[in-house]
């Protein structure tokens, strides 16, 4: 699967709280909760990404609280991937559980906000289209692959075990 947009880029330590600030958790409803992603870091962000647009950060992407909302508003809202040098442990869990792709690369400080790349996640090669460089992000293991193609957790487990 290969994916491509333009990068918005982010620093070290982006918590939960900036991702989806608390504030709006009241909200039951993915899509009208997406409206308000990053908005205390850049409160137009959501009217200037695109579908498909994917978001490069730092160390340590989605610290603080262990909410599964934070992945999935960027999900909701169409980020079609994160790639960051390295994520909280319980952010990276929720967004493979939710099937959504992450990928943990050293050499994001080589990319810029404003990059189109292209991610193959087969392979976890980004290639920058505009700086002409290729990337290799850090693989997954099969099985994590595989929840990921499932679309989550529920799916693959449901998909592996129907029948039996």
């Amino acid at each position: 699967m290969r994916l491509k947009g333009k990068v918005w880029k982010f620093g070290d330590d982006v918590n939960t709280d900036e991702i989806i600030p608390a504030r709006y958790l009241n909200m039951t409803d993915a899509k009208e909760l997406s409206l308000h992603v990053m908005e205390d870091i850049d409160p137009d962000f959501v009217k200037k990404i695109s579908p498909g647009d994917i978001i490069v950060a730092g160390k340590n992407f989605g610290c603080g609280s262990s909410r599964e909302h934070a992945p999935l508003v960027i999900k909701t809202v169409g980020i079609a991937c994160i790639i960051a040098k390295s994520f909280a442990r319980i952010f990276y869990r929720n967004a493979i559980n939710m099937g959504y792709p992450i990928l943990e690369c050293e050499e994001v400080i080589k990319i810029s906000e404003g990059d189109m790349i292209e991610v193959d996640l087969s392979t976890s090669i980004i290639t920058n289209l505009t700086k002409k460089e290729a990337y290799k992000a850090r693989s997954f293991p099969e099985f994590i692959h595989n929840i990921i193609s499932a679309g989550g957790l529920m799916n693959y487990v449901m998909k592996k075990y129907a029948g039996m």
